[in-house]
Order: C-alpha cells, then sequence, then structure tokens
C-alpha cells in the first residue's frame, strides 16, 4: 500500500476545506514547498496535490506553488485541479508531473481522459468526488447525475492509471 499525503492549494497556500466550501478552509502551511519537502523527508514516496482555485476556475490557477513543489521536491507527483484539455495536460507533464487526475473532464469530456490515457500510458488518473453516490464537479461546487460505478466502469479499460474517489462528505 502507498500512502499519498496531500496538499490542497488556495491561492498559493496549503489549505483544507470543510467540505469543498472555498469560504471555509483552514492554512496549514503558507509554504507548500516547505511542506512538501516535509512530507518527502518524513519517507512519503508520492505527493497529491490538487490546485483548489484551478477545480472551480476550471483552469489552472496556483502553477506557481505547484512549480515551486516540483522544483523542491524529489518524489513523484500527482496534480488534480482544472485540468481540462491536452494542452493543460502536456504542459504539466512536461513541467514533470508525474501524473494528472482529471475529474470534471471524466465527467463532462470522457473522450479526452480516453485519448490522454492512450497518449500517456499510466500518467492520467480519473479523479471521482462523491456526494451521496454522485460525482460531483467543478471542484465540488456542482453535482452530477452520474454514479460513481458508472463513471468508474466508464474507465476501466480506458488504459488510467488509477481511479482516485473521495467521499466530499467527509473530507
Amino acid at each position: 500500500m502507498i500512502l499519498f499525503p496531500a496538499i490542497d492549494l488556495k491561492d498559493g497556500l496549503a489549505v483544507r476545506l470543510e467540505q469543498g466550501d472555498m469560504d471555509r478552509a483552514t492554512v496549514f502551511s503558507r509554504d507548500p514547498a516547505s511542506q512538501a519537502a516535509e512530507f518527502e523527508t518524513l519517507g512519503f514516496r508520492y505527493l497529491h496535490l490538487v490546485d483548489l482555485n484551478g477545480a472551480f476556475a476550471g483552469h489552472p490557477v496556483n502553477a506557481a506553488a505547484v512549480d515551486r513543489i516540483l522544483e523542491t521536491v524529489s518524489i513523484p507527483v500527482q496534480l488534480g485541479g482544472g485540468i481540462r484539455d491536452h494542452a493543460t495536460i502536456e504542459a504539466w507533464l512536461e513541467k514533470g508531473v508525474t501524473r494528472v487526475i482529471l475529474g470534471t473532464a471524466a465527467v463532462r469530456d470522457p473522450e479526452l481522459v480516453k485519448e490522454a490515457a492512450k497518449a500517456h500510458p499510466g500518467r492520467v488518473a480519473v479523479g471521482l468526488d462523491a456526494r451521496d453516490g454522485r460525482v460531483a464537479v467543478q471542484g465540488w461546487a456542482e453535482s452530477s447525475d452520474v454514479s460513481v460505478e458508472d463513471i468508474a466502469r466508464r474507465f476501466e479499460d480506458a488504459g488510467v492509471a488509477a481511479i482516485i474517489f473521495t467521499d466530499i462528505t467527509r473530507d
């Protein structure tokens, strides 16, 4: 089993949201790169990052913070939040992100996920954030009518590296 410490980025800071509410964020670190380095020092072998602003905006927002983390750690980094097109996928992979996580795109543009997984074997994951068994999109701001099981089955044979599930009623 591999444990993934997570750093959620909001306005360049490491935070935790209460059930996806951007107005209810607790700041854990004003220096996310330092937090990432600490996780690496503690022996973690992988790092999970989420650009929360990006998840809501639909495009990367905390790129500077992610770049600093990539420059600071040597462990593999997976990143989600605001990754919804080929250009963004390519840009993050070229910058050194090991694996991109596609959440909203998995619901709204499943062909993008399949194409990206085929083009980048082992480097594309699907992120399923769910409330009451339904997948939430747009940074948890909207609930879809699609069940977690249906989305997971949709990508079962698509070549994705992983399906990452979060029960947002508990997060």
